[in-house]
């Protein structure tokens, strides 16, 4: 969740680092720090915002570190704020993740004399390393205090004495950008793509001596290779081009977004998909069950995607919060698929889930938009969504491309267990070949959109309704609203209205509905004469002409069969965005929230 980058060259660090810490901001955070080696070490850091911090105008340090943190151990303050450094000021540490043998650890430390400055956990590793580090190398000092630490963790070090980082990875993203007379080092690659595409990304036990002219990788105290691969995303790609928020501009994104994840992929008058997957046709036709699991917006792509895998490959298929997985109820994990899907690749639960149906003997397949990502290298099979970097928080154009690219994945199971004939399959592909138009369609009316949203934008809750494939929709607009405007929203299927959730529907409680194919319209058209008996004002998204006489305002869905509930989403994003802006939120920054969370 918090964010790390680093820069060891032949020129000014701080511009580096500064400039890589606000390519960071959208991870969320809430204090900031820079650490500067040239001869001592000067830190600079504070509670707040990347603007807040003071900085120097210039200064001749070549190698330095820099961190956006998140709270888990101490309020934001300037104390706790990274880096941390130890009782000489001779070694920095910035950190990622939760120490959980800390307080132990720590004990000792001040028993032997060492004083801390902060709450963190983070504070223990410069104390550690203080009283192993001998001027020289860094490297051996870090190895053998991270042997001690128990927990998930991303760690940069500096130290006087050494001209560069050591960085070292457990559970805890970590990749380093490689040029010829300078190197870098950060969570994300989003923070160095000015700099260098050309990327080594770190494995869990990992420790890295970065300098501007070579990057060392040990593993279990020997040296090791790590692959420098190109990754194709281009810098401008992560700015606003021209946008007030990244949200914005990544809403507006999707249709080049889903080009980009089907290109290649499709032959819509064969009925064929090839995602380059090495699954054996007769593991697919043996299979059970395919257990997704994941979080948030890409838990939703999965209850979407557990539909289509049902009624198209014929199979059993069960969608999990990969934070409560286990491998349990007497499955036969050499029958069934576990699919991992993560925008990032990182987080943190989802990569636990995958591990334990790993160990419990089943095949895994992450997608994922992260090249090199942890999930990628973990799973058995990886399909990447091929989305683009998204900054925002608030995931809107990774959404649309999980659901196209499981859409694809299904026919190709599908297709492989004997279960969807030809004709099925080309119509499928072709509505899945046709979702870049229709969602620029959707976008070309986001003007009115606009207007609705800032018509309702001081309404008490909104509720969001939708059946079958129309109830995932329904809940990550819910989402979306809930995350970056901060109003009460709830998500649900239609039928669950009288549940419960109808004894709050007011004048003052706008339902949002998907009317759609694959959504079960004309049902859902009964609960929205329910909510208008209320006094609710209904916001319809349909593709059915009957609906618009029941619609306070209605947005029109073109004919897509299964996926038009994915363009009806667009709508409920730009709906999400205008009730935020309107409102004066901080869209891509949204409190409390990250886009990558990478603790448990």
């Amino acid at each position: 969740m918090c964010g790390i980058v680093g820069y060891a060259g032949d020129n000014e660090a701080l511009p580096v680092v500064a400039s890589g810490l606000k390519n960071l901001e959208y991870r969320g955070y809430d204090s900031a720090g820079v650490a500067l080696l040239d001869g001592d070490i000067d830190v600079f850091k504070s509670s707040g915002e990347i603007d807040d911090l003071t900085l120097p105008d210039n200064h001749d340090a070549s190698v330095g570190v820099g961190h956006t943190r998140w709270s888990t151990h101490g309020k934001p303050t300037d104390a706790n704020a990274h880096p941390h450094t130890a009782c000489s000021g001779d070694i920095a540490v910035v950190h990622n993740g939760i120490i959980d043998n800390y307080e132990a650890l720590k004990a000792a430390l001040v028993e032997d004399g060492h004083e801390f400055l902060s709450e963190t956990d983070t504070e223990v590793v410069p104390h550690l390393l203080e009283e192993r580090y001998d001027d020289e190398n860094l490297i051996a000092a870090v190895e053998d205090v991270v042997n001690q630490l128990d927990g998930s963790f991303a760690l940069a070090v500096t130290a006087v004495g050494y001209d560069g980082i050591v960085v070292a990875r457990k559970d805890s993203p970590l990749v380093v950008g490689v040029s010829p007379t300078r190197n870098f080092v950060a969570s994300d690659v989003t923070a160095f793509l000015e700099h260098t595409q050309d990327v080594v990304f770190l494995e869990d036990g990992d420790v890295a001596a970065v300098t501007r002219d070579s990057v060392d990788v040990r593993n279990g105290g020997e040296q090791v290779t790590r692959e420098t691969r190109t990754v194709d995303w281009e810098a401008d790609s992560a700015g606003k081009a021209g946008y007030d928020h990244y949200m914005l501009k990544e809403i507006h994104e999707q249709p080049q977004a889903l080009r980009q994840t089907i290109s290649g992929r499709l032959d819509v008058a064969r009925g064929t998909v090839d995602l380059d997957l090495d699954l054996p046709e007769n593991y697919l036709k043996s299979l059970e069950e395919i257990q997704i699991v994941a979080c948030g917006t890409s838990y939703h792509a999965g209850l979407y995607a557990r539909r289509l895998l049902e009624e198209y490959a014929d199979v059993r298929c069960s969608v999990e919060v990969a934070s409560e997985y286990e491998f349990t109820g007497g499955r036969d994990p050499w029958r069934t698929l576990v699919v991992a899907v993560t925008q990032s690749g990182e987080t943190a639960d989802t990569l636990r889930a995958m591990r334990k149906a790993d160990a419990a003997g089943a095949r895994t397949l992450a997608v994922t938009n992260t090249v090199g990502s942890t999930a990628a290298r973990e799973a058995n099979d990886v399909v990447y969504i091929r989305a683009g970097p998204e900054i925002g928080v608030a995931a809107t154009k990774t959404f649309a491309a999980q659901v196209t690219t499981l859409s694809m994945l299904t026919v190709a199971i599908g297709l492989e267990r004997g279960a969807l004939a030809g004709d099925r399959a080309s119509t499928l592909l072709h509505n899945v070949r046709g979702l870049p138009g229709a969602v620029q369609q959707a976008l070309d009316d986001a003007d009115r959109v606009r207007e609705t949203a800032s018509e309702l934008a001081d309404s008490e809750a909104f509720f969001f309704i939708g059946r079958r494939l129309g109830m995932p929709v329904s809940l990550e607009g819910a989402l979306k609203l809930k995350e970056i405007s901060y109003v009460h929203a709830e998500g649900f299927a239609g039928g669950e209205l009288k549940h419960g959730t109808l004894a709050l529907v007011t004048e003052d409680t706008p339902v949002l509905a998907t009317l759609t194919d694959g959504a079960n319209p004309q049902e859902t058209l009964n609960n929205v004469k329910e909510v208008q008996s209320r006094g609710a004002p209904v916001v319809g998204i349909s593709s059915i002409d009957a609906a618009e006489s029941y619609l306070d305002v209605g947005f029109a869905v073109p004919e897509l069969g299964e996926l038009e509930p994915l363009v009806a989403n667009v709508y409920l994003q730009l709906f999400a965005y205008h009730v935020a802006d309107t409102l004066g939120r901080d869209i891509d920054k949204p409190r409390n929230l990250a886009k990558s969370v990478t603790v448990e």
